[in-house]
């Protein structure tokens, strides 16, 4: 299975700009730039759709570990805070925190500990990120 998305990029660092776009058409020439993604610009950046990309994998995760574990999930939210840290002369993505609420009817705590462990280490953008990756798990009753 491949999945495509592309970037265009015009101009300088500073001054240029480009736009993001997937094959789905979910993100169609979406905007991102320098001020979008180290300031407080309008558009998007890489590091946030990083976020909303390891947060969507990890929910899916724990999706299957739940449900074959006999308990699927009524509801799960998942936030990332993606780290992005001036390293030598240039940057790096040195850490994805993930922030986990989900509402399983019949899990114990101990139970969707395990299993949020599990899929943090088992969600395949997990398995490609070599930044220290930290998770908040709460189960809501």
């Amino acid at each position: 299975m491949k999945k495509k998305a592309w970037a265009i990029w015009k101009g300088g660092i500073k001054d240029g700009g480009g736009v993001i776009s997937t094959e789905t058409g979910v993100l169609t020439d979406a905007p991102y730039g320098f001020k979008a993604r180290f300031e407080d610009g309008p558009g998007t950046n890489p590091e946030e759709l990083l976020g909303a990309a390891h947060a969507g994998c990890f929910s899916m995760a724990l999706s299957l570990q739940l449900t074959n574990a006999g308990i699927p999930p009524e509801k799960i939210e998942t936030h990332a805070e993606i780290t992005l840290d001036k390293v030598g002369d240039g940057f790096a993505i040195t850490a994805s925190h993930l922030i986990v609420k989900a509402r399983v009817p019949g899990a114990s705590a101990e139970q969707f500990t395990e299993l949020a462990e599990a899929a943090k280490s088992g969600c395949p953008l997990s398995k490609v990120l070599n930044a220290k990756i930290t998770m908040d798990a709460t189960l809501e009753s």
